[in-house]
Parts: structure tokens; sequence; C-alpha cells
């Protein structure tokens, strides 16, 4: 069994880096699609996407954002963490079968709400640069340890 298990604020230091690696597939393309309601042909059609300027299907933007959610709730400061603020800025596209490294690194921190600011980073398998940014969240002050959530089994079928 996988734990969670968070960073509290006052763990936190200026400089203190964190990674999470994720790897696009079709089914998270099309699950994203599905979930977002975001159906921009360019992620959807391969005849459309041919003809775009990537010449080829591309992932959402914010899957890759979403990416940069998922560590810090996972990683750091992990379970507990209340996300107020987020900034992206998008350098190049993410393609089928991509691997993303996310790096968060803690640059700021606002002991009166416990707030930390992250600069965010987020590198494809070639180390070249996806994304970047700044997010702002409230830390959690107490020390959480649990099981990893189960996630279900989820089936894609067209209409």
């Amino acid at each position: 069994m996988e734990v969670l298990e968070n960073i509290t604020y006052d763990e936190i230091n200026i400089g203190d880096q964190c990674h999470f690696s994720k790897t696009l597939t079709e089914f998270d393309l099309l699950l994203f699609a599905t979930v977002s309601g975001d159906v921009n042909p360019v992620h959807l059609d391969e005849a459309f996407a041919s003809q775009s300027i990537f010449k080829e299907r591309i992932a959402h933007g914010m899957w890759s954002g979403s990416l940069v959610s998922a560590t810090l709730a996972t990683v750091m400061p992990g379970p507990g963490t209340i996300y107020l603020n987020q900034s992206l800025e998008f350098h190049r596209p993410v393609k089928l079968g991509d691997t993303l490294l996310v790096t968060l690194c803690a640059k700021h921190k606002k002991d009166e709400k416990k707030i930390v600011t992250f600069a965010c980073e987020v590198k494809n398998q070639y180390d070249k640069l996806v994304l970047t940014g700044e997010a702002k969240v409230i830390a959690p002050t107490q020390k959480i340890s649990m099981p990893r959530p189960r996630l279900p089994n989820i089936q894609l079928s067209p209409k």
C-alpha cells in the first residue's frame, strides 16, 4: 500500500524542491477531453491536427498544468494543501508519449497565513522546457500520513 505524507509549513525551507513525473497516453488525452469538455480538434482529430502548426495531435495545455496541481497535492506540500493561485506560461507542445517531469521549488513563505509560493517548471523527456509558472498554496500545519486513495478503473467507449 502506497502512503501519502505531507510536508508541513514548518518543514518547508526556501529552496526545497520536489519532483513528479507522468507520461501522456491516448487514454489520458481522451479522459482529459471528456472531463474538461475541451474537444478542440487539435487534441482529438489526427487529420485536423496534421494541418496545424504542430503537424500532430497535442495535449491540452492544462493537462500539463494539472500535473503541477498533482505535485502540490501529493508530493509537496501534499495532503491538506489548499491551492490559492497559479500562473502558467507554455513553451512547447506536449505530444502523445511525452514524459513530463514537474519540478517545484519553494521560493517564498508568508508565516502569518502559512502561504508558500513555489516556482514551477515542467520539462519533457528531452529536457526541453514545456511550462513555467508560479503557484501559491496554504501549506498544511498538521502532519498527515494516509493511504493513497485508490481510484476507480475507468473505461472510455465511443458514443
